[in-house]
């Protein structure tokens, strides 16, 4: 039995923007539901951040869910069991009330809403699912941890160590030790995927600011006769990011850009024909959005690539500038200061 796996999905995500809802909606009726169909998956294991918003929920965004989500998800014959993350509860210190207790109540034949610690077996395979850890609940989720017996352990966690975003570790929370005797542990919460040991965080399925551009997104299936886990890439993007620098690329061919933002990186542009040309063409197709961005030629931002459309993120390229400078500061301290500022900018940009 294969069963699909999700996780930080945040509805209403940017303020209910209609192209970030637009963009799930691609994701689900091109990508994820043809997925299902295709190998019969009748099952979904969601592991929080359904929602976006703790407080309040944008009445565009729950239509607009319903009818890309929750209806096709019916419709299938799929069955989901959701467990909270820390943007679907109202309060920081306990898990009541949730937006998923509130919200999806309608369609409560086939979503099973787990609030506490449970196991559940699929197949022959023993999982763990365990809620957003909290005040309330930290104790018992505590004892749950240390003495269920399954294969696997999934959760909304917050694991010191494991990178929340590319060039930025985990410098608090639970300790990797905890889950040290677990075959495999999956979690939801950190949007970039990456592992370490038995620890893996699946990263977001979709795009949702710029620190996630060029940083593939997956969902998963895990097979149950296996317990092993494939990821699923999900081909749409939101943001492109491209290196201008007539030292080293030409731009004879631009590739389409059509409906994603774009933000080019000037690192030289000798020939003012050539590059106002360049940005001519890239405004005359489709795009969301369009930023310009000079005066980077002091830092190395690019690998040795033949693509000018593959460059790094903003975050590595940040620690890569802080790398080079020559201070007596806590240089890791700086780039998680640095990246902390990076990503709140984030949730203002495109609003």
């Amino acid at each position: 039995m294969k069963i699909a796996i999700l996780n930080d999905t945040h509805c209403g995500v940017r303020g209910a923007s209609d192209i970030f809802l637009e963009n799930a909606a691609k994701f689900y009726s091109e990508t994820f539901f043809p997925y299902c169909k295709e190998h019969n998956i009748k099952k979904v294991i969601h592991l929080g951040d359904y929602y976006d918003n703790r407080n309040h929920i944008n009445f565009k965004a729950l239509y607009h869910n319903r009818k890309n989500f929750l209806e096709p998800l019916r419709d299938a014959g799929i069955y989901m069991d959701i467990i909270p993350g820390n943007h679907d509860t109202y309060y920081k210190n306990t898990n009541t009330p949730n937006s998923l207790k509130e919200l999806l109540g309608f369609f409560i034949n086939n979503v099973n809403i787990i609030e506490e610690p449970k196991t559940m077996h699929y197949g022959p395979l023993r999982v763990g699912l365990v809620p957003w850890i909290n005040q309330e609940n930290h104790d018992r989720t505590m004892t749950y941890i240390r003495q269920c017996k399954v294969d696997i352990l999934a959760g909304h966690f917050e694991i010191e160590g494991l990178k929340m975003m590319r060039g930025q570790l985990c410098d608090h929370g639970l300790s990797q030790n905890i889950f040290s005797r677990f075959d495999q542990v999956l979690s939801g919460h950190f949007h970039h995927k990456n592992e370490l040991h038995n620890i893996h965080y699946l990263g977001s399925q979709l795009e949702f600011t710029w620190v996630d551009s060029g940083d593939a997104k997956y969902f998963h299936v895990l097979e149950t006769e296996t317990g092993k886990i494939e990821a699923i890439r999900n081909p749409h993007t939101l943001f492109a990011k491209v290196i201008y620098d007539d030292h080293k690329y030409d731009y004879d061919r631009i590739p389409s850009f059509e409906g994603r933002f774009v933000k080019v990186v000037v690192i030289n542009n000798d020939d003012k024909k050539v590059y106002e040309n360049f940005i001519d063409r890239l405004q005359n197709q489709k795009l969301l959005d369009l930023t310009i961005a000079e005066n980077y030629s002091d830092i190395i931002i690019h690998p040795d690539s033949d693509s000018p459309y593959i460059g790094e993120d903003t975050s590595t390229l940040m620690g890569n500038y802080v790398d080079e400078v020559e201070t007596e500061l806590d240089k890791e301290r700086l780039k998680n200061d640095l990246n902390d500022i990076y990503i709140e900018a984030q949730t203002l940009e495109l609003q």
